[in-house]
């Protein structure tokens, strides 16, 4: 009986090292973003006290091998003020994905705005429940935008979901 424990132990783990990934891979992943408080030149705003404001970030990513890949992700916002909420927003986000050390992804993404803001946004990540199939993650986004007859503005935010 030890002897049939031993060899299921070593099968599996040889089974395991045989195993290798193949790319392109292509992955997805949703969640929920909320941005924290908005900086500019002319104002500071504070989301959850001024008014809300949620993205829901769903995002498809091709990974080319395991440190790099592409993504393509759109955000659409809602915004509640003064007890109206709507949609007040679409971000259309492409950006190169860099997977970095302990489970940390950094995502350099370009910005555009329906609302004809643009510019770019670094994002953290880092998996935080990692299984077979899906991994939770918690990010911390940083947009920085432009344009629109406004000033440049940071946005930092607090995101997390499901990759899959």
């Amino acid at each position: 009986m030890v002897f049939f424990v031993i060899f299921a132990h070593f099968s599996c783990n040889l089974h395991a090292q045989n195993e290798t990934e193949t790319f392109p891979k292509i992955k997805g992943s949703v969640g929920i973003v909320h941005p924290i408080a908005s900086f500019s030149s002319e104002e500071t705003t504070v989301n959850f006290r001024d008014y809300y404001i949620v993205g829901m970030p769903i995002a498809i990513n091709v990974w080319k091998n395991k440190s790099i890949g592409f993504s393509f992700e759109i955000v659409p916002t809602i915004k509640s003020d003064d007890g109206i909420s709507k949609v007040n927003n679409v971000v259309i986000h492409p950006g190169i994905l860099f997977r970095l050390k302990h489970e940390f992804t950094f995502a350099g993404r370009a910005a555009f705005e329906t609302s004809g803001r643009y510019g770019f946004t670094p994002v953290l990540s880092k998996a935080i429940g990692i299984h077979k199939d899906y991994n939770y993650y918690v990010s911390i986004p940083v947009p920085v935008r432009f344009g629109n007859d406004k000033p440049a503005s940071v946005t930092p935010g607090f995101q997390f979901g499901i990759s899959f």
